[in-house]
């Protein structure tokens, strides 16, 4: 098996391709949030960039390093890219994650499931798993798929985020219990 490290300028080339692939700025845009900002991030481009994803997946393992989780996943469709390519890469390192996939809404047709990816008849119940997200602004889909997760017994206590746009997120995660970590800031395309 391979063992991946991380590239010295991982960080800086990851910025390049958000940069160039997924931000916008100059103009109002609604966010998802409801907010209204002049600054946009699609992550969508940057995270299936063949590049962009392993990068995106080294730099969100390095941020999670040493925690014991067993399994990552978040709240579809912005973090499902995120968890493929996490659990992948995780794989590769020796050290493998699961990925799991919340829903919005349970499926109308098959299982109905909320969480996606368990095996037949699986459960989280007892099991460590950390949340990740493309970008924060409030942090209300992050906590979404906390909730979700919390209430099939799953401990849940961090959110790794791709990109904290750092508008109030931080403040709703502590008043939840949770720790947000952050591979980029919206502060570093601002500059």
């Amino acid at each position: 098996m391979t063992t991946l490290t991380t590239p010295p300028d991982a960080r800086s080339r990851l910025i390049a391709i958000v940069r160039a692939r997924s931000f916008e700025s100059g103009r109002e845009f609604k966010l998802a949030s409801g907010r209204m900002s002049t600054l946009y991030f699609n992550m969508k481009p940057a995270m299936l960039d063949a590049e962009g994803a392993y990068l995106c997946a080294v730099l969100m393992l390095d941020a999670m390093a040493g925690d014991p989780a067993a399994y990552v996943g978040g709240l579809e469709l912005g973090a499902v890219p995120l968890a493929a390519a996490v659990a992948a890469i995780s794989h590769l390192r020796g050290e493998p994650r699961r990925a799991l996939i919340i829903r919005k809404a349970a499926k109308e047709h098959g299982t109905q499931n909320l969480i996606e990816g368990l095996l037949r008849g699986g459960s989280v119940a007892g099991e460590r798993v950390i949340v990740l997200e493309d970008v924060t602004t409030t942090g209300g889909s992050s906590l979404k798929a906390v909730a979700v997760l919390r209430e099939a017994g799953a401990t849940v206590e961090r959110v790794v985020t791709l990109l904290d746009r750092q508008e109030g997120a931080q403040e709703a995660f502590e008043a939840a219990k949770v720790r947000l970590d952050s591979v980029l800031k919206a502060s570093d395309f601002t500059r």
